[in-house]
């Protein structure tokens, strides 16, 4: 229980961190197309929990090394199934196949960087 609620309320703010990127990459037309703000908040939420309990159990395997380049494309491909999924579990959500969905996370991971430099500067 200790360890359960900083997870679960981490997992709210990168979902609604990625509900922001989702609906932007949308507006984009990169793979993805969402139908509204509340079906980006709900692909948001649910493809935070699902890229962590598959970015949980490829380190439980261990397949992720954390960091690096090796990282980097580890965390892109778990980005782009967890699209993939959320596309198939969510009625708001579309996704063009696994190369639109590794196209939009490459958008999302872009926007995460953007944000992140730009956070650095607030900070």
């Amino acid at each position: 229980m200790n360890t359960l609620v900083p997870l679960l309320i981490a997992t709210a703010f990168i979902g609604l961190i990625s509900a922001l990127a989702i609906w932007i990459v949308s507006r984009l037309g990169l793979g993805l197309e969402v139908s509204g703000s509340g079906s980006a908040l709900t692909a948001g939420i649910v493809i935070a929990f699902v890229a962590g309990i598959i970015t949980l159990l490829l380190g439980l395997a261990g397949f992720m090394d954390g960091g690096g380049l090796i990282g980097g494309i580890v965390h892109l491909f778990v980005a782009a199934i967890a699209l993939l999924i959320g596309g198939r579990l969510l009625p708001g959500l579309r996704v063009a196949g696994f190369t639109g969905a590794l196209l939009a996370a490459v958008a999302i991971g872009a926007l995460y960087w953007i944000g992140g430099l730009l956070l650095a500067k607030i900070i």
